[in-house]
């Protein structure tokens, strides 16, 4: 897609003042592959771009060019593979590196250098001008060669505001598409962020971006928290990979924007789970059943007044359906079930259980699920249901 024709003069908002026109930029094939210890094959990081292109991702930043190696022919693979998705390759403020893009074929390029005086000093051991001056000059060069930039301005969130406002500015007038707001470390709450974010963008008038860690567990609040400040993208990776604690969670983010903000950016959410346990085995990294979204508990249900809750009406314990991320309703027998729960469990084997049955034999399945200590399998339920038949008949015998 013509990655140039996203900015828009005037963008439309909608009635929590979120942008209509909000793009996802996935980084799971780099900021995702940077988790400690995950590496992926060269055919799983096509396969994952192929299936991100397919569900409507807007940018999929493929990799590190300069890497080389297995590196540079997966990005390469990728390019040509005609995607809708434009196609970045992250790069240092550093000449040699946006050749190696420009040679493996993106449309953008992510040009990164710090901004924190911390990072200046302790990792660059320059001074600040000097980050200006590589950024401004990799910037140009890029744009020379017709790509569109986004500029990352690392560690920003503990970078000296007046700093960054100037830093933004000058990747603006060098030509920069966008400002990369990274919160490197995850030091963002919510409320700072959205601050920071509004003062950016209503002073520089630059397109920026949300690029946040989940250090505090709070990345896919702080991303959001930029979006209703004006950011216009926002950085994601699938299941929250990242370095440390991961980023924010693309599947988190989009449906926040639907449910919550009522922002729906047309993606294929019917594919979250498949997309999810792919990413999950290609990067030998477990899928928590607890995880947001995608985690199989999300909707499955065992206390008695939840299952009770959803069997009478979905809503009153489920936010959005399962099947619109791929999963299916669950209702578990165990410990905390309540008669209503066993009731249907039976029905669904054939069994009409009344009240008086239902709750004798609940009582049976709690006892097995503490000794067990866990809930209970189909074939137990109705080892259970046999047992319980013959001791009854053989009492009224």
């Amino acid at each position: 897609m013509g990655a140039t024709t996203w900015n828009a003069a005037a963008p439309s908002l909608n009635s929590a003042g979120l942008r209509k026109d909000i793009k996802l930029v996935d980084t799971t094939l780099r900021d995702g592959e940077q988790t400690a210890g995950v590496v992926f094959a060269n055919a799983e990081k096509f396969r994952i771009a192929k299936i991100l292109d397919e569900i409507g991702v807007h940018q999929i930043e493929a990799g590190i060019p300069v890497m080389g190696g297995d590196e540079r022919e997966a990005i390469k693979s990728i390019v040509n593979a005609g995607l809708n998705a434009s196609i970045m390759g992250w790069n240092r403020a550093v000449i040699a590196d946006i050749d190696a893009s420009i040679e493996c074929g993106v449309d953008a390029v992510a040009i990164s250098i710090s901004t924190s005086d911390i990072h200046i000093q302790y990792k660059l051991k320059a001074d600040r001008q000097w980050v200006l001056d590589s950024m401004v000059r990799a910037t140009e060069y890029a744009k020379k060669h017709g790509l569109y930039v986004s500029v990352n301005a690392e560690d920003a969130s503990r970078s000296d505001m007046e700093f960054l406002i100037k830093f933004a500015t000058e990747a603006k007038n060098a030509g920069a598409d966008r400002l990369r707001y990274c919160d490197t470390v995850g030091v963002m709450d919510p409320f700072t962020i959205y601050e920071r974010i509004k003062t950016i963008i209503d002073t520089v008038g630059i397109d920026v971006e949300m690029h946040t860690h989940n250090d505090f567990g709070m990345a896919t609040a702080n991303a959001l928290a930029g979006l209703r400040a004006g950011a216009g993208y926002v950085g994601v990776t699938v299941n929250g990979l990242g370095e440390r604690a991961g980023n924010a969670a693309l599947e988190e983010v989009v449906m926040a924007l639907k449910h919550l903000h009522g922002i729906d950016l047309g993606i294929k959410t019917e594919r979250f789970r498949e997309l999810s346990e792919y990413v999950a085995r290609a990067s030998a990294r477990e899928l928590p059943a607890w995880k947001p979204i995608v985690g199989s508990n999300m909707f499955a249900h065992e206390a008695g007044i939840h299952a009770d809750g959803v069997l009478k009406h979905t809503s009153t314990y489920e936010v959005f359906a399962p099947e619109e991320v791929g999963l299916q309703r669950q209702i578990v027998i165990g410990k905390h079930s309540g008669t209503r729960a066993i009731i249907a469990k039976f029905k669904e084997y054939g069994i009409t259980l009344d009240n008086k049955e239902a709750n004798e034999i609940l009582a049976r399945v709690r006892a097995a699920a503490v000794n067990l200590k866990r809930c209970l399998f189909d074939k137990e339920l109705v080892y259970i249901y046999d047992d319980y038949v013959r001791e009854k008949n053989r009492t009224q015998a």
